[in-house]
């Protein structure tokens, strides 16, 4: 016997993050939980190209986005290192109030430093970074690098080792929720 097709509808998904609405592909509502959601936001960042990965809840029938990393795209940071300039990488693992972060920071100086001056850059990013997460949550996290407020003040501070031409967080995760005190 002959089965009835099913047909795939759009259904919205709130994104809070970005105070936007889009719509996702699926037969029913609860298809769409825990699903995982990829969106550009090279346009809404003016040519910053992130790509914000995110995970999708449904709760009686609304489906709501809520971010789990975010990611600066290679072919950005390639055109952001010029010729006489030096870079400096650092990965690392953070704790804030509700998750485990992991966290890769990525600076380019004006000119070629020495490898003391890279690693003194490198160690101070990473203890303000450690320093800025501890007391905020996941969703503050994720909004300030959206907004480009921690990208700012960390620049400012590293100003006084050598002045940066950028400051970016190249990559941003959820490695693990904690347990909610609810």
């Amino acid at each position: 016997m002959a089965q009835a097709k099913r047909k795939k509808k759009f259904f919205d998904v709130e994104i809070p993050i970005l105070k936007k609405e889009t719509q996702l592909l699926a037969y029913e509502v609860k298809d769409l939980n825990e699903r995982l959601m990829k969106y550009d936001l090279t346009r809404v960042l003016k040519g910053k190209s992130i790509l914000l990965q995110m995970r999708i809840k449904v709760d009686e029938g609304k489906a709501v986005a809520f971010p789990e990393g975010i990611n600066l795209m290679p072919y950005f940071l390639k055109k952001m290192i010029r010729k006489g300039t030096n870079y400096v990488e650092d990965s690392f693992s953070a704790e804030c109030k509700d998750a485990k972060l992991k966290i890769k920071s990525f600076l380019i100086t004006r000119r070629k430093v020495s490898r003391a001056v890279r690693k003194s850059l490198r160690e101070k990013a990473r203890e303000e970074i450690i320093s800025y997460t501890k007391n905020k949550d996941s969703m503050t996290i994720f909004d300030d690098i959206l907004k480009n407020h921690l990208q700012k003040n960390l620049s400012l501070i590293l100003k006084k080792i050598y002045p940066l031409s950028l400051c970016e967080i190249r990559f941003l995760r959820i490695e693990r929720k904690s347990e909610s005190k609810e």
